[in-house]
């Protein structure tokens, strides 16, 4: 189990995260989200223990992490650190190594994860030869190469279509599904709303927004109406608690402040000719971390 206690850093007179707790079971895919500079990347080093906190604990199975836990944790980071003169094969030894494992299992590893991602030839290929989605499929194949107990993803989708998007996200349950404990920042949402089950969201180092996703969903107030029928958008926009109606060519999308306003809507509508839909919805996480941390910037 990982535990974030109350922890605090400072860079001399500026706060770079403040206050941060959080725990995260075995199995279990925890979001970290927050705007650039937020304090992610901070975070990420103070659990990796490249980075001391300021005041507070972080612990792995009940001890702080030190040199001996690094063999057992794979960090996947935003910028591309490939040694692009090298060949994959070599690159990967290298990294494997660094991580305490001999040369047959690094290669022997690496085959399988090759021929999962597709790129088999490319095994004696420099790593400046490959696209850059190629590069990124190198870069995670590297942070998973010890078979990590703790494993950080910091935008490991980028660059990647919506077909090796899909094969990064099978990798990542099947590690989930053998009891990694798995930490994932991205600036795709949707990708955090179909993984994780719980979140922290970072904005200037402080938690704006925390907990399981479906609690915090249904703490927001605010819903959406979906609906497709012959009416008025002007009258919706008059009804009392309706905050904005946007049209869209195959629907119309109906923000209220809360689900008690549903119901005159919905009166509304009734009237309607040729009415095919009428779902109301949860506000999605998106919107609600645009709202979270467009608090935030007005308070500054």
């Amino acid at each position: 189990m990982l535990e974030v206690k109350h922890v605090k850093k400072n860079y001399g007179t500026l706060t770079a995260v403040q206050d941060l707790s959080f725990t995260i079971k075995p199995g279990e895919i925890f979001g970290l989200l927050g705007t650039n500079g937020a304090g992610k990347t901070t975070t990420f080093k103070m659990i990796l223990g490249l980075l001391e906190p300021t005041n507070g604990e972080i612990l792995l199975n009940g001890k702080k992490i030190s040199y001996e836990d690094a063999d057992h944790i794979g960090y996947m980071i935003e910028e591309r650190s490939l040694l692009v003169k090298l060949k994959v094969k070599d690159l990967v030894l290298h990294y494997g190594a660094l991580k305490g494992l001999d040369k047959e299992t690094i290669l022997e590893r690496l085959d399988y994860w090759l021929k999962r991602f597709n790129i088999e030839s490319y095994k004696d290929k420099k790593i400046k030869e490959l696209s850059k989605g190629n590069q990124q499929k190198i870069q995670f194949i590297t942070s998973i190469i010890n078979n990590p107990k703790l494993l950080v993803l910091d935008e490991p989708f980028s660059g990647l279509d919506p077909i090796n998007t899909f094969k990064f996200v099978e990798v990542i349950r099947d590690f989930q599904a053998k009891g990694t404990m798995i930490i994932f920042s991205t600036h795709q949402i949707d990708h955090v709303e179909s993984f994780c089950e719980q979140l922290i969201v970072l904005e200037k180092g402080n938690p704006v927004l925390s907990g399981k996703i479906s609690d915090i969903k249904k703490d927001f107030k605010k819903h959406n109406i979906k609906i497709i029928a012959d009416c008025e958008p002007e009258t919706i926009k008059g009804i009392k608690g309706v905050i904005d109606v946007i049209t869209q060519p195959n629907e119309i999308i109906v923000k209220i402040e809360d689900e008690s306003c549903a119901k005159d809507v919905f009166d509304y509508i009734k009237t309607c000719d040729n009415v095919r839909k009428f779902d109301i919805e949860q506000a999605s996480l998106s919107e609600i971390f645009i709202e979270k941390v467009g608090e935030t910037f007005e308070q500054v």
